[in-house]
């Protein structure tokens, strides 16, 4: 804590940028919901979320450059809500951005900034059990919803579900845990009590509430047209697209009432 303070310190000196209120409007995430096992004193790389889609390279490059000198950094555009990632030369940088822009209205939009990790970090808990909480206090992050649970054995994943306009709480979040029996355990025992300003509500998800968890997951969403593939070489990626492009034209016969077709070797 002692650390966040000088670097908070250190950069309430600094001129913010135009585009910044003055104020957070949201609770600073200083740790977020890390998969476990994910040090975050030797990141160097920040997840930048909830980005205004007027937001552009460029400004998005000097607003994070006053936490110090950015190796790179790559913004996706999405048509409601943007996101990005931010590499910086050292982990100070990154952390002295986490601490100071988190929750920072850019362009009347607060933006939300954690640790970035690969995905492959973060235990997969499809198969997993899931507690509905309810009745959760602002204040409440992925983190605090954690801590609080990870009292239980067996707990592997916790989330605040959070309105992507105003990047505030919607009021409930879900835990899971490997285990069925810990998962009745946490909510016989934590419903009720009392996490932040308010008596939180515990039960078991239903299917409609897991929906919901999982409606902004690209997977699930309609506007997520675009796929990235890396590490791939020209002559594959030019076989890749012909495929497309032939299976394409082929539906596109079909659909125009032709049933057969031949091919011309010349």
């Amino acid at each position: 804590m002692m650390q966040h303070q000088r670097l908070k310190q250190q950069a309430m000196m600094q001129n913010p940028h135009p585009a910044l209120l003055s104020a957070p409007q949201i609770e600073p995430i200083l740790s977020g919901n890390l998969p476990p096992g994910f040090d975050s004193s030797t990141c160097c790389s920040v997840y930048v979320g909830n980005i205004q889609p007027q937001v552009t390279e460029p400004l998005l490059l000097e607003v994070f450059s006053n936490a110090g000198s950015i190796e790179g950094f790559k913004l996706i555009r999405k048509e409601k809500s943007s996101y990005g990632f931010v590499d910086y030369f050292d982990h100070r940088s990154a952390d002295l951005a986490i601490v100071t822009l988190n929750g920072r209205h850019l362009f009347g939009q607060p933006i939300k900034i954690n640790w970035a990790y690969a995905r492959s970090q973060r235990e997969d808990t499809s198969g997993h059990f899931n507690v509905f909480v309810g009745d959760l206090s602002p204040e409440v992050t992925d983190a605090m919803l954690y801590a609080c649970f990870s009292v239980c054995h067996n707990c592997s994943d916790a989330r605040v579900m959070w309105d992507q306009k105003t990047g505030r709480s919607r009021g409930f979040g879900f835990v899971s845990f490997r285990s069925q029996q810990d998962a009745q355990n946490a909510i016989n025992d934590l419903n009720g009590k009392w996490l932040g300003s308010r008596q939180i509500r515990c039960n078991w998800a239903t299917k409609e509430d897991d929906q919901e968890n999982n409606d902004d997951a690209p997977e699930n969403n309609l506007q997520y047209t675009t796929v990235y593939v890396g590490n791939l070489s020209p002559e594959l990626l030019l076989l890749i697209f012909i495929s497309i492009s032939m299976h394409l034209a082929w539906e596109l016969l079909k659909m125009c009432g032709c049933n057969g077709i031949k091919v011309l070797v010349l």
